[in-house]
């Protein structure tokens, strides 16, 4: 169940660079996160209401907060960075790779701030998997014509964004159901997306039906796959095994590009998918020591047990 589990959150989570894609050439990067968020916060609100009003009973308003900025930063923050460096140009393998160095920010900073033990064995995979999607993107970023150097910052920033989020929920003493955070996170970020879209007058959809072939695509693969696995697999594994899935994230990209836009797909990018195939083999085969309070060192004891099974 659990490699399913993983195998399905690299293929949804990969699924958003191929939609940002896909809605990049008829919208706005804001005014395609408004439609995103917006319906689908109000069906998960009308749902909490009438049907999941029980997995609510128990939380405090500084536990929905700490959610609410959860949301900001794991969706509003990372999407809209991803988004917008779509639309200057850069290229979705591109912003990939830079969102694939996520895995070796999050394994820098577990000892320190959640007192994880690293072994050497996992950094090895750590730098193979940024080894991979290098080779994977290198090419692409070489001959990208057009685009501002400062456009690369841009979904770097997001990458922070979404590190800060994975341990500001890796240290909440507070266990909150998938459905409800999911339904949190997609309110904060329904409301931050209709605000910037209403600011800069794009909140108006265009009549394009490749728009709304984007936004259902992003719906049910990016919002309910990639994002609604990726806490279930963080529960699960922790956080730096989550987090190496992220080095697959380019070459599954660039693949499926390749596959649907025809972008070029040469003996790099085939080295640099098994590289990071390498990569995930050899930080998952490798157990974290017990930390000092006799836990696992992957997840945090109050997460041992949070109701997320399945």
């Amino acid at each position: 169940m659990n490699l399913l589990l993983a195998v399905a959150f690299v293929v949804c989570w990969s699924s958003g660079f191929i939609g940002a894609k896909l809605g990049a050439g008829s919208a706005d990067a804001v005014t395609i996160l408004m439609w995103r968020f917006l319906p689908l916060a109000l069906v998960l609100g009308a749902v909490a209401v009438t049907r999941a009003r029980s997995a609510w009973r128990g939380l405090t308003a500084r536990d929905v907060l700490r959610q609410c900025v959860i949301g900001a930063l794991s969706q509003s923050g990372y999407l809209l960075t991803v988004y917008y460096a779509i639309q200057l140009g850069v290229s979705s393998g591109t912003t990939a790779l830079i969102d694939g160095t996520q895995p070796l920010v999050a394994g820098a900073l577990a000892g320190p701030l959640l007192r994880q033990y690293v072994s050497g064995r996992q950094w090895v995979g750590l730098c193979l998997g940024v080894t991979g999607v290098l080779v994977v993107t290198s090419a692409d970023a070489a001959a990208a014509e057009g685009v501002e150097p400062w456009a690369y910052a841009v979904p770097f920033l997001g990458m922070l964004s979404l590190v800060a989020a994975t341990f500001l929920e890796s240290r909440s003493r507070t266990a909150v159901a998938p459905s409800v955070a999911m339904t949190i996170h997609c309110g904060t970020s329904a409301v931050v997306f209709t605000t910037l879209a209403a600011a800069v007058g794009a909140a108006v959809p265009p009549a394009e039906t490749s728009f709304w072939v984007a936004v259902g695509w992003l719906v049910v693969l990016a919002t309910f796959g990639g994002y609604g696995l990726y806490w279930l697999v963080l529960r699960r594994s922790g956080v730096l095994r989550v987090n190496t899935l992220m080095f697959l994230m380019a070459p599954v990209t660039a693949v499926w590009g390749a596959v649907m836009f025809g972008e070029p797909f040469g003996p790099a990018t085939a080295a640099g998918l098994a590289v990071a195939l390498l990569a995930v083999a050899v930080v998952r085969g490798g157990a974290a020591r017990p930390a000092a309070d006799g836990n696992s060192g992957d997840v945090p004891a109050r997460h041992a047990d949070n109701g997320t099974r399945v």
